[in-house]
Order: structure tokens, then C-alpha cells, then sequence
């Protein structure tokens, strides 16, 4: 599993002088496979076919690398054998899988008591879903963590951990927005409320509005580009579901329209484990025919097995008194199921209120 990358460099002389940082990250640029006698055309093939990675070479089928244009089959197992030597893919003790987890950070949703609910914070290096009716705040926590991942690692962001050799002093945030919701004004007074210069934080978003469900696949190829350039510590997807809703209707288009929402989850938890990222996704609801009169949740997220499987975390909210929401742990592999109330607040989110 990648591991979120850690760089090691002298903070006020790199400011003073502009020095170069040092930075050990996880993951292999495509680059070194010329020292192992790969053409730099047949690298630039695979960059075209948005592999950017020598991991994303290495986790690809040959079946699917066979579809890259202009790379035969006897290419493209010559290119896994090389691979297979860069790129560890065997077993490890759990001794090592601990080490590897603890080489993770959290990002702070801006709540005390839902981070102690998540134990820390949304996890990078796995997909989070969250999923609610509206007004439950799921677009506020979106727009909370794009700020909160910029922050110092002591104060609950990722500074410090990094994925990417650059020169930024901040990572940043990779937000794809399929409803039309993201407000930049959000952004402002959310950097305000952590002192932090509302410009610069605007800077280190990378928003794109995604129209429809192609467009959306090919807006996390170029998210993949860009990532492998520059430092960053999280993807939003609000929502991953929405647009697929809508460009495949009715029960002949169901089996087609999980195949293709698989494969974008699919390509989502591997930009998680190759960058270390943490992926936070929103998701929708519909009403749940089968549940109890007296349940306190009549609704079931939409996206079935699939978004299920898919999801390392999945937290239902709800909403409380006043601005107040309620976050519940659905389904994890580590946190134990519980709730707690956190509150949508001007400056993004916050604790609860006792109103």
C-alpha cells in the first residue's frame, strides 16, 4: 500500500534562500524506465494513456496496457517483467503493513468531536464516502477539508507529509464539483477562520465543474497528470453519483451505468494508494422502500454494492437542531459504529451548538 510521502527539509533556510527541498516520496516517476531500456516514445505513450507512475504501470493489467496505442503485447510484458522489479508486490508481515499505516495522517474536518468520532480526521491514503438528504452539510465538509489539508500536520492538515517534489509551501486540493455547489467564497472565509491567507489557499485548489459522466472519468485522468507534478493531499468529488443518475436512467441502462461508476471508483482508490491522497466523495440518497416506519433514517445512498465495496469509510449524516448535523459511522474497517453532532457554520464546519 502507498504510503502518504515524506520529505525532510529545513523550513526558514529553504524561505531565506530558496533552496531546493528534499523530498522522498512513494511513488516512481515513468522517467526511470529509460534506465531500463525503455524508448522515450513508448513512455510518452503511456503518459498519453494516463499512466504517470511507474505503480500505475505495475497494478495495470496487460490486457488493459495492450489498449494503449502504439504498444504491442511483446511491449507491453517486456514493460510488466521490468516493472515487476521497481515496484514491490509481494508479501509483507502485518508488523510492516503497521508501519506502512502509520506513515498515514488525518486531515481535521473542523470539528473536535467529529474528528474524535473518526479518530483523527478523514484518513489519507483511502476512499471516505459521505452521504445524506440535503442541508445536511456534506458540500461544507467538501469545501472544510479543501482548506483544513493545507494546514500543518499539528494542526490536523498535511503540511509535511507531502506526494510531490515542487516548490510549494502548502499541498493542495483537487476538487471536482458535478452539481455546480463549490463556492470560492466559502474557501475565503474558511482561511480566515484558520489565519490562513484566503488567496493563497484559493491558490492550491484545483477546481474543474464536470458536466457529464465521461467528462468526469476524464477529469480524473488529468487530475493523475497533475498530481504527478505537484504536491497534493486530497481529491473532492462532489457528488460521485450525481451525473450518473442522470446519463443512465431506467432499469436496460442499470447494468452499464455500474460498470462504468466501478471503473471510476476504481481509478478514484488508486490515485488514493499511489499519491496517498485521502479521496472524500460525496454521495446521494433515495428513499428506502424497505426500511422501518420508525427508523431514523428512511433513506439508503444510491450507487448499491458497487459504492459500497469501494469505500473504505462510509458516514451517513442527518439533520439535527438548528445548523447542528449528526454524523454516523456506517461502515468501517476500523472505527467502531457510533455518532456525534457537529454544526454548519458561516466559516465552514464546526462544533455544535447548544441551540
Amino acid at each position: 500500500m502507498a504510503a502518504v510521502a515524506e520529505y525532510q527539509y529545513e523550513e526558514q533556510q529553504a524561505e531565506q534562500q530558496g533552496e531546493e527541498m528534499e523530498i522522498a516520496v512513494s511513488y516512481q516517476s515513468l522517467e526511470l524506465l529509460q534506465e531500463h531500456g525503455v524508448a522515450i516514445n513508448d513512455i510518452q505513450k503511456l503518459n498519453d494513456a494516463g499512466f504517470h507512475t511507474i505503480e500505475s504501470v505495475a497494478h495495470t493489467t496487460v490486457r488493459k496496457l495492450s489498449e494503449v496505442r502504439g504498444l504491442s503485447e511483446a511491449k507491453v510484458i517486456k514493460l510488466k517483467e521490468i516493472v515487476k522489479t521497481m515496484v514491490p508486490m509481494d508479501f509483507k508481515t502485518a508488523a510492516d503493513a503497521l508501519e506502512d499505516r502509520k506513515q498515514l495522517v488525518t486531515l481535521t474536518t473542523g470539528s473536535t468531536e467529529l474528528d474524535k468520532l473518526l479518530e483523527g480526521g478523514i484518513e489519507t491514503g483511502s476512499l471516505t464516502e459521505v452521504f445524506g438528504e440535503f442541508r445536511t452539510g456534506k458540500t461544507q465538509l467538501c469545501h472544510t477539508l479543501c482548506v483544513t489539508c493545507q494546514m500543518p500536520i499539528s494542526e490536523g492538515g498535511a503540511e509535511g507529509k507531502y506526494l510531490n517534489v515542487c516548490f510549494r509551501t502548502s499541498p493542495q486540493a483537487i476538487y471536482i464539483d458535478t452539481e455546480g455547489t463549490f463556492r470560492p467564497e466559502r474557501l475565503q472565509a474558511i482561511a480566515e477562520r484558520f489565519g490562513m491567507d484566503p488567496s493563497v489557499a484559493l491558490e492550491n485548489v484545483a477546481y474543474a465543474r464536470a458536466h457529464n459522466s465521461e467528462h468526469q472519468m476524464d477529469l480524473l485522468k488529468m487530475a493523475a497528470a497533475i498530481m504527478s507534478q505537484d504536491r497534493y493531499a486530497l481529491i473532492v468529488v462532489d457528488s460521485a453519483t450525481a451525473l450518473y443518475r442522470t446519463d443512465y436512467s431506467g432499469r436496460g441502462e442499470l447494468s452499464e451505468r455500474q460498470m462504468h461508476l466501478a471503473q471510476f471508483l476504481r481509478q478514484l482508490t488508486r490515485l488514493a494508494e499511489e499519491y496517498g491522497v485521502a479521496v472524500f466523495m460525496t454521495n446521494q440518497v433515495v428513499a428506502d422502500p424497505g426500511a422501518m416506519s420508525f427508523a431514523k433514517d428512511s433513506t439508503k445512498p444510491i450507487g448499491g454494492n458497487i459504492v459500497a465495496h469501494a469505500s473504505t469509510t462510509r458516514l451517513r449524516l442527518r439533520k439535527g437542531r438548528g445548523e447542528n448535523r449528526i454524523c454516523t459511522v456506517f461502515d468501517s474497517p476500523t472505527l467502531p459504529e457510533a455518532d456525534c453532532q457537529f454544526a454548519v457554520g458561516p466559516n465552514g464546519i464546526c462544533d455544535a451548538t447548544d441551540s
